[in-house]
């Protein structure tokens, strides 16, 4: 029954369920749906899921995905914020026993999950050794990257993340040094991960049609790159600071974003000390840089 559902994720098929059920999308919830069936299985395809996998999935939407990915996992935990999807949802995926699905804001607030979600993947994840986590959805455009940049700062983040995002927020997680898009969530996730742009999705395969392309994104996070971070928490909180004022030169960026626990003495040393012109920006270095530059300013505040 799910599968037959599932077959059916057309224009026509989700107008017609969503007006049997009352249902107009809500633009607050971002509820633009994939209204094409190979899409939805490119993007289960490219998370290579296997039997070991617990999926998160934030946004579960008519239940579509969540279908096809069900049957391939051992389990998958689905995350709706509105209940008339919800709803809608449950009808869909009630014969999947495998699927947990969750009535609630994946987010309790900007830097972190809800609670409630991460006990819940926890419990999958401890039900039986070997288990791993990926998180796999059609992620609404508005809360992209408060989902992705925290899940990465979870102890044990997901071994893949595997997104449908808004194609310009592709394009910075993506970015290289010294181009527009390169910015603080560029360096947060490439430190810590692979990501590529897996490919993109004009405004027509959506529906409603949203204003902005979209792309599939994957983030394959690494372990041996995370442990080039000392201070992980540190690491995050420098960065964003080093890019708030992304146009000023290194040397006054780094004043700033020491909070007044260096002076100028202190910077220039430290500058001196990685070879880095005073001159430059911060959106014109690499990742490594950074790392190191990071490293350098903690180990002067603790001295």
């Amino acid at each position: 029954m799910v599968e037959a559902s599932s077959s059916k994720q057309t224009l026509s098929f989700i107008k017609r369920r969503l007006e049997e059920s009352g249902i107009r999308p809500r633009t607050k919830f971002g509820q633009n749906f994939l209204i094409d069936l190979n899409l939805l299985r490119i993007l289960a395809e490219s998370a290579q899921l296997s039997a070991n996998d617990v999926v998160l999935e934030i946004g579960t939407g008519m239940g579509s995905l969540t279908a096809l990915m069900a049957p391939h996992v051992a389990a998958v935990v689905t995350v709706e914020i509105d209940p008339r999807m919800f709803q809608l949802a449950s009808e869909e995926l009630h014969s999947l026993r495998n699927v947990t699905m969750l009535r609630a804001d994946a987010l309790r607030n900007k830097n972190r999950l809800n609670p409630e979600v991460l006990e819940v993947v926890k419990s999958h994840l401890n039900a039986a050794p070997g288990r791993r986590l990926k998180l796999v959805a059609n992620l609404p455009f508005k809360v992209a990257t408060p989902v992705l940049s925290t899940l990465l700062a979870e102890n044990n983040p997901p071994q893949t993340m595997t997104a449908t995002i808004q194609k310009e927020l592709a394009d910075r997680i993506t970015a290289k040094p010294g181009t527009k898009d390169y910015c603080a969530l560029s360096i947060w996730i490439q430190s810590q991960c692979r990501a590529a742009i897996l490919r993109e999705l004009p405004p027509s395969v959506f529906w409603p049609r949203p204003k902005v392309s979209a792309a599939f994104l994957h983030i394959a996070f690494q372990q041996g790159m995370r442990a080039r971070i000392a201070d992980l928490e540190f690491f995050h909180a420098f960065v964003r600071a080093l890019f708030f004022h992304r146009r000023k030169f290194l040397r006054s960026q780094l004043l700033t974003a020491a909070q007044n626990r260096l002076d100028k003495t202190g910077v220039d040393a430290i500058l001196k000390r990685l070879r880095l012109d005073p001159s430059l920006r911060a959106e014109q270095l690499d990742v490594d840089t950074i790392i190191s530059l990071t490293e350098a300013v903690q180990s002067e505040f603790a001295s």
